[in-house]
């Protein structure tokens, strides 16, 4: 998540901002910038790379005058990171600055009408569509002429909006993205999150949807979607500043997956557009998807997760053959890639060392390469053929969890979309799938209203030395990611074996009081799973198991404890059953007392290999 400040009032702005902007640096970003009104006109000054380099620029904020000013870090989506693509994005006229978290969905429309229109663009940025749109209607009215903007606007944001003509005056308007307004005796701020003002005052308002705030020197006005005047609650807040940066949550990691349905809408709803697949960001053409041999994903740790799944579904989906490989083997196993290959890479940071070799390895031998990442303009997303961004915004945590439900979410678009151009679905089908992927962040979110029963089951089985996971098919794939998890931050011995191997070798571990997770999810190998649940429970296993609602009565005659999930199509389980998984890592971690957003030996963007 970006970060943005506005502040109007007594004091000189600039410095107020900069303060404010250091205060959300634990959100990631990659630029920054600051629009401040000198009583004539907008200066705005803006830098890739830290916050630092924006503060010498302007010394610290004394080299800038003017107490109106909006401020911005920006994590780059639209656009590599840059000067150029930095916020405040401003219009032609410079009499309109804006500042944005968030993605608009449909600028490439809203662009093309205002070329029509003659309008200059001059960023890679959505933003810039809104600052220009805003300008396009602006006919002295600031609060109206943003009105009118947001009627044409698709998507997800917080806004912050000046205009030149309009000193004295700041609107913010938000939609899926968090925003406050906060006032004090020195001045009202605007703010995408209470610890940029906290230094200035614990009492705030907490805008919804379609609520619009103007700040002036007279005070806060708020209103609602047909601009009629409302009166908003005022929210003291009594945390500390670290508490605060984690948005009230104790940890990040439990932050992050808290997040997960609205990093999930970002990442799917854009894409779907007209009942259709549309990914931009890629130039796959026909003529190569219906030529290819063999698709080669490619990856580390929780993205290699993503992987194993992503096997499952895109064979089941496309008939051709997919082999996933761990990114440090991949260059040392003579892979079979020649330009009938379609190799698929995965990171998170997009500069995973083994997976920029691995990746380098492929285009040596002449295969196609599609990143799915999450930072813009990092090394994978440069150097491979085609990328499709995740959209998941900065993730704090080492263990992942809504990078990993992101990238998960990509793949099943990626594996439709090439199953729709080979036509190994059929129109029933692929209208089915997009109908069920839409409704994942709703699914997810009422998991995430039972999370008070896993802290339970968490606390029945933290003191475990040993743990294993067991599945079938994607079941299995999705047992990978849970151990991965326990043992991160947890440090219990944990591990995945399919559960039709436990009678090769494993099953001899199992004795009296093991904890076995069954994941049992999969349908179609339900009764073949419950068999193999029959076995550990035989040797004297506790056993916790993960099914859905169709699932629960069978599954529960042969369980000590379980965990429900919503029913979805098969394709889409693993996104709902790894949220529960998390938090069972997440609680257990707790009780042990571990360190869970920094756990020990590990780091969150592994550059060596």
């Amino acid at each position: 998540m970006c970060g943005i400040v506005g502040y109007i009032g007594s004091e000189q702005a600039a410095p107020i901002l900069l303060e404010g902007l250091k205060m959300l640096e634990y959100r990631g970003y990659d630029s920054a910038g600051v629009s401040v009104h000198d009583g004539c006109r907008l200066n705005v000054i803006k830098a890739k790379g830290r916050l630092q380099a924006l503060s010498d620029m302007i010394d610290g904020g004394k080299a800038v005058c003017g107490a109106c000013g909006i401020g911005h870090t920006r994590w780059a989506t639209h656009g590599k990171p840059s000067d150029e693509n930095s916020h405040p994005q401003v219009s032609n006229s410079g009499n309109i600055a804006v500042v944005h978290n968030g993605i608009i969905e449909n600028y490439l429309q809203l662009k093309d009408f205002l070329s029509s229109r003659g309008v200059k663009f001059h960023s890679e940025t959505d933003t810039e569509v809104v600052a220009q749109l805003v300008d396009y209607y602006y006919e002295g009215d600031l609060l109206k002429a943003v009105h009118k903007a947001i009627d044409r606007i698709e998507g997800s944001y917080a806004l912050g909006i000046m205009a030149a003509d309009q000193p004295d005056k700041i609107v913010g308007v938000r939609k899926d993205s968090p925003l406050i307004v906060a006032c004090s005796e020195n001045g009202n701020f605007l703010a995408s999150d209470v610890t940029a003002v906290l230094k200035h005052t614990r009492d705030v308002i907490y805008l919804d949807d379609g609520n619009y705030a103007v700040l002036s020197l007279k005070g806060v006005e708020i209103y609602d979607s047909f601009l009629r005047p409302i009166d908003k609650k005022i929210s003291h807040v009594d945390w500390d500043i670290s508490s605060a940066e984690k948005g009230g949550y104790e940890h990040f990691m439990f932050k992050e997956i808290m997040e997960q349905p609205e990093v999930i809408r970002k990442t799917i709803a854009p894409r779907i557009r007209n009942k259709k697949i549309v990914l931009d960001e890629i130039n796959l053409s026909s003529d190569f998807i219906k030529s290819l041999s063999k698709i080669y994903i490619v990856a580390c740790g929780s993205s290699y997760h993503v992987g194993m799944v992503a096997k499952y579904n895109i064979e089941k989906l496309t008939r051709k053959p997919v082999e996933v490989a761990l990114a440090s083997e991949f260059r040392y196993c003579s892979p079979i890639v020649d330009n009938k290959t379609l190799v698929v890479c995965i990171s998170q940071s997009g500069t995973t060392a083994d997976t920029i070799a691995a990746l380098r390895e492929a285009k040596r031998l002449g295969g196609r390469v599609l990143s799915i990442v999450n930072v813009v303009g990092s090394t994978i997303a440069k150097e491979s053929d085609d990328v499709i961004y995740t959209w998941a915004g900065p993730e704090i945590a080492v263990a992942t969890t809504k990078a990993y439900s992101t990238q998960l979410a990509v793949t099943y678009l990626l594996g439709i979309y090439l199953a729709d151009c080979l036509g190994t679905i059929d129109k029933d089908e692929y209208e089915r799938f997009l109908n069920e992927i839409m409704t994942i962040p709703d699914k997810v979110e009422s998991i995430l209203k039972g999370k008070g029963h896993i802290q339970y089951l968490a606390s029945l089985y933290f003191n475990n030395q040993d743990i294993f996971f067991i599945g079938r098919n994607i079941d299995y794939a999705l047992s990978l990611e849970g151990s991965l998890k326990l043992k991160e931050i947890s440090y219990i011995h944990s591990e995945a074996y399919a559960a039709g191997e436990l009678k090769h070798g494993t099953i001899s571990l199992v004795e009296d009081g093991t904890l076995v997770i069954a994941v049992a999810t999969y349908q179609k190998l339900l009764e073949k799973t419950i068999s193999n649940i029959v076995e550990v429970k035989a040797r004297d296993a506790q056993v916790l198991s993960l099914t859905t609602e169709s699932g629960k009565p069978l599954v529960g005659q042969v369980s000590d404890n379980m965990i429900v999930i919503p029913d979805i199509d098969e394709l889409f389980l693993p996104s709902l059953a790894v949220v529960p998984l998390q938090l069972f890592a997440y609680y257990v971690a707790l009780m042990r007392g571990c360190d869970i957003d920094k756990p020990r030996n590990l780091a969150k963007s592994v550059t060596v290999e």
